[in-house]
């Protein structure tokens, strides 16, 4: 195997002056359209250069300037052009849609791409890549055929395989988007194995003819699914119709160029360890979920300053130094993100380019009009034993005055071929004084299947007993999640955060507002106690004999435990009881589900929750579980101010204080968490145990204050279980209707601004931007507490004759529209 092409000395000058020089104005692509005759709009030539290939399926190459591949680049603008093209993934999806999708990279040019695409996007499914490489032991999902490509197979090979069967929008992305017949075989390939209704095709360049076009859309049709394609520029390539043969006869008269011998002065190389964190992938060839976006970019500072030291720089005056950072084929998105990082930290002081080693042959011309001014050809390094030889390139890195070149291989690469005499690393340290090897652990899937995770309990998780309640939750207690209460309300408001992203500021009472809490529990212990009976006796008569009680976390829970004990006490019986998530717009724990399933009968699982306000979450639950249709949807709740429920233990709006606090009347456990980089495809729902507020716990108080008159009510419950029986229950959804009203009342755009009943009142003041609260007229001590968090708060208390709920808790609207009146209600 041959080394640059030509030789290094004149190539290196050449190649300074057009970086440098007059050269640097010409088109990188204008040497092959005066004599192929290929023509670009200009509208892509800021994006493209071109070259010629060593193909017979196809003469010209059209070279990108921003993909980091074959011309070397600033990672700051590869990841930009990335990032940018997500954008607009995103918008046309809208951010639900997007959160929804899974990505998928085209092997080798996209693998980066893809990963970059995905992370702008803010997919919560990740992404993957096809490979070209088959790993031994992972099962193929499929694969498709590339017919110009010198290399025309794709292999799908996902951990999880679930990941290219998710509902929403499946986005492929690739560098460019030529004839379409890749991405068409794609799509027929993966519909056959999971029809979606929608594809998105993301290209940097999209350069389809008409008839491609058409090609597309028929296949869209003929699928019957939704196909889009954006670009960051679209536009016509021009050809000859002789242009394979003018191509061959370019190839033939310049492909014969002698090569020169290697430098005379051999560089230096050193290995440098990053420090590659444990299970992370290298990649996107087995899956790369936004979990793994996080952990890559926490350990990424300090790889970024083991090399740098490494590197060791000399400052060089009015010249920094150039440094190449050189990937390895499909591995493109963990040395560009190392790149970048290197980057940030010189701040100017060297020069920072990035491009990877491919199995493309092209033709090198040293002409700065041609986008591939040199090559190195090397024998490949990570193929299997007992294969044919292999070629491999690197371009546009002899003779480009590089001062040092960071290689970036896996652990599959790092072979004796990539060291032996000819090699990579021999060939570059006869292109750069320093050369530096990093090595990344090949991510090797698991061969075994990950376990499910396990229920927590108390005293490790939460202050209730462990036969009180399991919970079906991952603990992030170690990590930082609180955000200020105004700086959550601006992102959740504006689009930018989902509520469940993060967790608000615990709020700890003040002294006066727990003397409230316990004059609150005192007065109303009775009439809880008698609420809890209701309801328990009636879900034992109607969802008996044995139920699963399963509780919503966090309000519902103090709720689950409150039956169970009233079971236990009063018939002797030991329910299991679990606590899950659910999220208003993502729906319940699928994976807690699959638990359940996995341990009990469905048809024995009765949700509960503590009380319903709009019904928001009873419509949620409702949602979420039309695709699992063995558990029974309908929530019991203590209370249904709502009307939004046939089982509950009253209708009353009234005071439950288990609403006034936060965690330290819930076990100490934070409301629930679901975010992708710390939730992965197999866990549940993460949450917060806050052990460092043992001391002001009233969890057990709560439960047992009102157990304790579990004996003085059971008259009383007979006697409401017995009207309840009898009478129609059916839900009418006068709550609902009220919202609506309200909501055109004040000018509020968003009904899930609106809170009606006490204890939704009482979060609105605990946990957002509370804007106002109405309140029945004649409403006594019920609403003490609300009136004492308002004046703490500064927020006005309105009476009206016109409300179903005791009170109603309205966000502050300011962040999602215009100004108010005088009044404070919306001008209109």
């Amino acid at each position: 195997m041959n080394g640059n092409a030509p030789g290094d000395a004149d190539t290196r000058g050449r190649s300074e002056k057009a970086a440098g020089g007059a050269e640097a104005a010409a088109w990188p692509g204008e040497w092959v359209s005066e004599r192929l005759g290929v023509r670009l709009d200009e509208r892509l030539r800021g994006l493209l250069g071109l070259a010629l290939r060593r193909n017979p399926k196809r003469a010209h190459l059209l070279v990108s300037t921003v993909l980091g591949k074959h011309v070397p680049q600033s990672p700051a603008a590869v990841l930009g052009a990335g990032r940018r093209l997500g954008a607009q993934v995103r918008a046309l999806l809208g951010a639900d849609e997007a959160a929804r999708s899974a990505v998928l990279g085209f092997a080798e040019t996209a693998t980066g791409l893809g990963l970059t695409v995905a992370h702008a996007m803010g997919s919560r499914v990740g992404a993957l890549h096809s490979t070209r490489r088959a790993v031994e032991g992972v099962e193929r999902f499929g694969g498709f055929e590339e017919e110009h490509s010198h290399a025309t197979s794709h292999l799908l090979l996902p951990e999880d395989p679930e990941q290219l069967r998710t509902g929403g929008p499946l986005v492929l992305v690739d560098d460019e988007l030529s004839t379409g017949r890749t991405v068409r075989n794609t799509i027929a390939a993966l519909h056959a194995a999971a029809p979606r209704a929608r594809y998105v095709v993301a290209a940097l360049v999209d350069t389809r003819a008409e008839a491609d076009v058409a090609a597309l859309d028929k296949c869209a049709a003929d699928l019957g699914a939704r196909v889009d394609v954006v670009a960051l520029a679209s536009g016509r390539v021009e050809l000859p119709d002789d242009v394979l043969e003018r191509g061959r006869a370019l190839v033939e008269a310049h492909g014969a160029a002698p090569v020169a011998p290697t430098a005379p002065v051999r560089g230096t190389l050193a290995r440098v360890e990053l420090g590659w964190p444990a299970q992370l992938p290298d990649g996107g060839r087995h899956g790369f979920g936004p979990r793994a976006q996080t952990r890559l970019e926490a350990a990424l500072p300090a790889m970024a300053e083991r090399v740098r030291s490494a590197l060791a720089l000399p400052e060089t005056a009015g010249k920094p130094p150039r440094v190449l950072f050189l990937g390895n084929e499909e591995l493109m998105y963990a040395p560009l993100l190392l790149a970048r990082a290197v980057e940030e930290r010189t701040e100017g002081r060297a020069e920072i380019r990035f491009s990877t080693t491919t199995r493309s042959p092209v033709l090198p011309v040293d002409d700065p009009g041609y986008a591939i001014r040199t090559a190195l050809r090397f024998p490949a390094h990570d193929t299997p034993p007992h294969t044919a030889p292999q070629e491999r390139y690197a371009y546009n890195v002899a003779g480009a005055g590089f001062d040092a070149v960071v290689a970036v291989v896996d652990s599959e690469g790092d072979t004796p071929a990539l060291h032996a005499p000819g090699g990579l690393l021999d060939q570059l340290t006869g292109c750069a004084p320093t050369v530096l090897l990093a090595v990344v652990p090949a991510h090797a899937p698991s061969p075994q299947p990950q376990p499910p995770p396990a229920p927590l309990h108390g005293p490790a998780f939460s202050s209730y007993a462990p036969e009180d309640v399991a919970w079906l939750l991952r603990d992030l207690s170690d990590i930082d999640l609180e955000a200020p209460t105004e700086e959550r309300e601006e992102a959740i408001q504006a689009g930018g955060a989902h509520y469940a992203e993060s967790l608000p500021v615990e709020y700890q009472p003040s002294a006066a507002y727990q003397r409230l809490f316990h004059s609150a529990l005192h007065t109303s212990a009775e009439r809880l106690a008698r609420a809890v009976g209701t309801v328990t006796e009636t879900v034992l008569a109607e969802r008996g004999p044995r139920p699963v009680l399963v509780s919503l976390a966090r309000a519902g829970t103090p709720v689950g435990v409150l039956m169970r004990r009233w079971a236990q006490r009063t018939h002797g019986l030991d329910l299991p009881h679990y606590a899950v998530s659910i999220v208003r717009g993502r729906g319940i724990d699928v994976g807690a589900l699959a638990h359940l399933a996995a341990h009990h009968d469905p048809a024995d699982v009765v949700f509960v929750d503590g009380w319903t306000g709009k019904g928001a979450i009873t419509r949620e639950l409702a949602q979420a579980l039309a695709a699992h249709p063995r558990f029974n949807p309908e929530p019991a709740v203590l209370a249904d101010p709502g009307s939004c429920v046939r089982t509950y233990g009253t209708r009353e709006d009234f005071l439950i204080p288990s609403a006034c606090l936060n965690s330290t009347v819930s076990g100490l456990i934070s409301r629930t968490v679901l975010r992708a980089d710390l939730v992965g495809p197999h866990d549940f729902h993460g949450a917060k145990f806050y052990r460092e507020l043992a001391s002001s716990d009233l969890s057990q108080l709560f439960v047992d204050t009102v157990a304790e008159r579990f004996a003085d009510v059971r008259e009383g419950v007979l006697r409401d279980v017995a009207a309840l029986a009898a009478a129609d229950r059916t839900p009418t959804w006068d709550g609902w209707r009220a919202v609506e009203h309200i909501s055109e009342e004040y000018g509020v755009g968003d009904v899930n601004l609106i809170k009606p009943g006490v204890g939704e009142t009482t979060r609105v003041l605990l946990r957002r931007v509370p804007w106002r609260v109405l309140a029945r007229r004649g409403a006594g001590a019920d609403l003490d507490h609300v009136r004492l968090l308002a004046q703490q708060r500064g927020v006005p208390v309105e009476e009206t004759d016109d409300l179903p709920y005791t009170c109603v808790g309205i966000v502050h609207p300011r962040y999602t529209r215009g100004a108010t009146g005088a009044d404070g209600k919306a001008a209109r």
